[in-house]
Protein backbone atom coordinates (compact mmCIF):
# COMPACT_ATOMS: atom_id res chain seq x y z
CA UNK A 1 0.00 0.00 0.00
CA UNK A 2 1.33 3.47 -0.90
CA UNK A 3 0.37 6.53 1.13
CA UNK A 4 0.54 9.98 -0.49
CA UNK A 5 2.25 12.15 2.14
CA UNK A 6 1.44 15.83 1.44
CA UNK A 7 5.00 16.76 2.46
CA UNK A 8 7.18 13.92 1.11
CA UNK A 9 5.16 12.51 -1.78
CA UNK A 10 3.93 8.96 -2.20
CA UNK A 11 5.67 6.44 0.07
CA UNK A 12 5.27 2.80 1.08
CA UNK A 13 3.19 2.10 4.16
CA UNK A 14 6.29 0.67 5.87
CA UNK A 15 7.42 4.28 6.52
CA UNK A 16 4.27 4.99 8.53
CA UNK A 17 2.84 3.96 11.90
CA UNK A 18 -0.90 3.32 12.12
CA UNK A 19 -2.62 4.92 15.12
CA UNK A 20 -6.27 4.01 14.57
CA UNK A 21 -9.59 5.53 13.59
CA UNK A 22 -9.66 9.32 13.30
CA UNK A 23 -13.22 9.61 14.60
CA UNK A 24 -13.18 8.65 18.31
CA UNK A 25 -12.83 11.64 20.62
CA UNK A 26 -11.32 11.25 24.07
CA UNK A 27 -13.90 11.87 26.84
CA UNK A 28 -13.39 14.62 29.39
CA UNK A 29 -11.51 13.60 32.53
CA UNK A 30 -14.70 13.75 34.60
CA UNK A 31 -16.81 11.79 32.09
CA UNK A 32 -18.80 8.79 33.41
CA UNK A 33 -17.09 5.39 33.44
CA UNK A 34 -19.38 4.19 30.62
CA UNK A 35 -18.02 6.89 28.31
CA UNK A 36 -14.45 5.75 29.02
CA UNK A 37 -15.41 2.10 28.50
CA UNK A 38 -16.92 2.92 25.10
CA UNK A 39 -13.87 5.01 24.10
CA UNK A 40 -11.33 2.35 25.05
CA UNK A 41 -13.07 -0.88 24.06
CA UNK A 42 -15.82 -0.28 21.50
CA UNK A 43 -14.77 0.30 17.91
CA UNK A 44 -16.58 -0.02 14.60
CA UNK A 45 -15.14 -2.31 11.95
CA UNK A 46 -16.39 -0.61 8.77
CA UNK A 47 -16.30 -2.08 5.29
CA UNK A 48 -15.64 0.81 2.96
CA UNK A 49 -14.23 4.33 3.33
CA UNK A 50 -12.71 4.95 6.75
CA UNK A 51 -10.73 7.90 8.20
CA UNK A 52 -7.53 6.84 9.97
CA UNK A 53 -4.56 8.47 11.69
CA UNK A 54 -1.05 7.62 10.49
CA UNK A 55 2.32 9.11 11.45
CA UNK A 56 5.11 9.34 8.87
CA UNK A 57 7.75 8.06 11.31
CA UNK A 58 10.47 7.43 8.70
CA UNK A 59 9.93 10.70 6.88
CA UNK A 60 8.63 14.11 7.89
CA UNK A 61 7.20 12.72 11.20
CA UNK A 62 3.91 14.54 10.57
CA UNK A 63 0.52 13.11 11.54
CA UNK A 64 -1.79 12.42 8.61
CA UNK A 65 -5.50 11.78 8.33
CA UNK A 66 -5.87 9.12 5.63
CA UNK A 67 -9.18 8.16 4.03
CA UNK A 68 -8.82 4.49 3.03
CA UNK A 69 -11.26 1.91 1.71
CA UNK A 70 -10.93 -1.05 4.06
CA UNK A 71 -12.06 -3.50 1.37
CA UNK A 72 -9.41 -2.64 -1.24
CA UNK A 73 -6.89 -0.51 0.71
CA UNK A 74 -7.35 2.19 -1.95
CA UNK A 75 -6.49 5.60 -0.53
CA UNK A 76 -8.83 8.42 -1.50
CA UNK A 77 -7.10 11.24 0.41
CA UNK A 78 -4.33 12.08 2.86
CA UNK A 79 -3.94 15.39 4.63
CA UNK A 80 -1.88 16.87 7.43
CA UNK A 81 -3.71 16.69 10.77
CA UNK A 82 -2.38 20.15 11.69
CA UNK A 83 -4.22 21.55 8.65
CA UNK A 84 -7.58 20.46 10.14
CA UNK A 85 -6.89 22.48 13.28
CA UNK A 86 -6.04 19.70 15.73
CA UNK A 87 -2.33 18.95 15.90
Amino acid sequence: MRIPCPHCGERGHEEFAYYGAADPRRPDADAPLEAWHDYVYLRDNPAGPHRELWQHVHGCRRWLEVTRDTRSHAIAAARDVAARGTA
